[in-house]
């Protein structure tokens, strides 16, 4: 089995962020920590003009938080540490100077969902679908929503929050506003990503940050709101109704 891993290089002006997990790249803790360094890293070096972020295998995006370590926690603090991994990438992704263009080869699901909008402009093939099966433990999609509700409204966010067995396709996330455009085959995908990253480094640096700044406005209370979100799961994973279900994935 391959162990898990974030790379991280640079070609052309272009930084390239894989993550990897083999548990359908379902994140822990550390995974995660790594992933908000390198993109903090990424987006403070000069030699960077664009980042790709894209994750390893050919079938899942990202399967949002890892479940051992969600069924391990015990206490309110290590519940709140734990959520606070997605909401320390969806803030590395927000405060980084540079675009972030986010290549989505297959399904997603909570947290990763988050990160997908969290990117400046996501690219996806059509076996992308999406879900917000937080509800189903007994949890809410609280860290990610606000990612999720900024780029998709409210109503989009609520449905798929709500409706928490159903995976949404590609084309809907589309009409949606989470992807820009959806790609029958992975090279598809990678040829047209390849494409616009080269295009975007043909662009003002300065004018690209400018306009990231504006993309971006109204968030500057997200290290607080998003901890305070972090804190609301961490509470809830300890309830009754949620050690029950996660009980069965043991």
């Amino acid at each position: 089995m391959k162990e898990p891993y974030v790379k991280y290089n640079i070609q052309n002006n272009i930084a390239t962020i894989e993550f990897f997990h083999p548990e359908q790249n379902s994140l822990p803790s550390d995974v995660l920590k790594d992933l908000a360094n390198t993109i903090t890293e990424a987006g403070n070096n000069d030699e960077v003009r664009v980042i790709i972020l894209k994750s390893g295998g050919d079938r899942t995006f990202c399967a949002g938080a890892s479940f051992k370590e969600l069924i391990a926690i015990n206490d309110a603090e290590t519940g709140k540490i734990f959520f606070s991994g997605f909401a320390n990438v969806i803030n590395a992704m927000r405060k980084c100077p540079k675009f972030i263009i986010g290549r989505i080869q297959g399904k997603t699901v909570g947290g990763g969902v988050g990160i997908a909008s969290a990117t400046d402009y996501c690219m996806a093939t059509k076996f992308a679908s999406i879900k917000l099966s937080e509800l189903n433990v007994g949890i809410g999609p609280f860290v990610v929503s606000p990612a999720i509700e900024r780029k998709m409204g409210v109503s989009a966010m609520s449905q798929i929050a709500i409706d928490a067995n159903t995976f949404y396709d590609a084309n809907w996330a589309r009409e949606k506003g989470l992807y820009a455009s959806v790609f029958e085959t992975i090279e598809e995908l990678d040829e047209a990503v390849q494409k616009f990253a080269e295009h975007l480094c043909t662009y003002n640096p300065e004018a690209m940050l400018e306009m990231k700044n504006i993309f971006w406005r109204g968030t500057d209370d997200w290290d607080n709101l998003l901890a305070e979100r972090a804190a609301i799961s961490g509470r809830l994973v300890l309830s009754d109704f949620t050690k029950e279900t996660l009980k069965k994935f043991k």
